[in-house]
This record gives structure tokens, sequence and C-alpha cells, in this order.
């Protein structure tokens, strides 16, 4: 049964639209059947650290968010399942996919059954024993070689310095781990501009706050 916090996790035509920059227009409407050349390799050149394979795809339109971080998180398991599909699956309306207990079925149906959980973080901002919790989440799922998918709304700051908002609601994959899971690689559909990026686990784990991801 879904909670009334992961009920908040619809997206909103206005608001996606808005604080994507507009991701139904044709720039990243072009990419959208086509991986771009901002693809990780599947190294662990030392301890604390790893990155998978992601054969990146933009998402065709302003709602496809669930389905492509899906489609891209299935992808470091040599997984390709077209996204009109998952759409399908997930319920995905133009109103956006409704929670990330909808995702996880999904990526259970690909990769086995109860191999992925969602996990809710209720609060408005993550405490200290979510985000340890997120991290080793992180840490252990792609240590097996699989994705975390993370619901997601707000505004946060890359290592870059770069901003990143989806005020309306929004869906990534989290790819990869670095010092020991205290930062984290993003797989972002919404630009193949900015397909891939980090951020710090602190901010992914307020950025995903009242909302929810799904790890194995």
């Amino acid at each position: 049964m879904r909670t009334d916090i992961l009920r908040k996790t619809a997206l909103t035509v206005a608001g996606i639209a808005a604080t994507a920059g507009g991701i139904a227009g044709p720039a990243i409407a072009a990419h959208a059947a086509t991986p771009t050349a901002q693809v990780q390799t599947d190294r662990k050149p030392g301890a604390g650290e790893r990155e998978l394979n992601v054969r990146y795809q933009a998402q065709p339109n302003f709602y496809y968010c669930g389905p492509a971080a899906t489609r891209n998180a299935l992808s470091v398991q040599d997984k390709n399942i077209d996204v009109d599909a998952m759409a399908k699956e997930m319920g995905t309306t133009e109103n956006g996919t409704n929670s990330i207990n909808d995702i996880t079925p999904v990526l259970n149906k690909e990769t086995g059954k109860d191999v992925y959980h969602s996990v809710e973080i209720k609060n408005p901002n993550a405490d200290d024993k979510q985000t340890d919790t997120l991290r080793a989440d992180i840490v252990h799922t792609v240590d097996n070689g699989r994705a975390v998918v993370a619901n997601i709304a707000g505004t946060t700051t890359d290592t870059d310095g770069n901003t990143h908002s989806f005020e309306g609601g929004h869906y990534i994959s989290v790819v990869g781990y670095h010092d020991g899971g205290k930062t984290v690689t993003i797989a972002d559909s919404a630009n193949p501009d900015q397909a891939s990026y980090r951020i710090s686990v602190d901010n992914l784990a307020d950025w995903i706050a009242t909302r929810g991801y799904t790890a194995s």
C-alpha cells in the first residue's frame, strides 16, 4: 500500500516543464533514442569507489523521467527495455509516475523477485541515520552491479558547483559512488548535456527527502 508520503511524488506538468528547462523540447527529444557520449565505464580502481557502465538515453518527453531513469538503471545490467512498455507498467501519464513504489516492481520483474525494495525518507530533511542508510544501500547495490533509482524534488548543487532544480519532482539513477559512498554519480535523463554528474550523499538524501528510492 502506498503511503501518504509517496503519494506526493506525482509530478505536475507545469512543475517539471518549468524546472527541467522544457524537457519536451526538440533538442532533447532528438537525443531520446540515441546514447550520448557521456557513458561511465565499469571500474573499481581501489577500495571505496565504483562506477557502472551506463548505456544512457535521455527521456523522450517531459513526463517520462520515471521510465527513463529505470531504463538507464537497467542498462548497467545489459538490459535494454523499451521506455513505452515500462511507462505502461508504471501507470505513467502526463502527470508523471506516481511514486517509487511503481518503479520497484518493474525493476524486480527484470532483475528478479524481491531484488529491489522501496525506502522512504519521510522527513523534510534527511537525518544522519537516513543518510547513512542511503549511503550503505547505494554501495551495496552498486557493488552488486545494479543501480539505484531515486525520486527527488527541489534544488541541489553538484560537486562542480552546478545547480540541478526539479521543484515539481523528478527521477534519477545512481550509478556509482566514491570515497566510500560519500559522493555518488548520477545518471540524469532530463538533459543529455548534463547526463552525468556527482553530488554528495548528504545532498542526495535531502533531495530525496519526503519521497523515496529503490535499492537492492
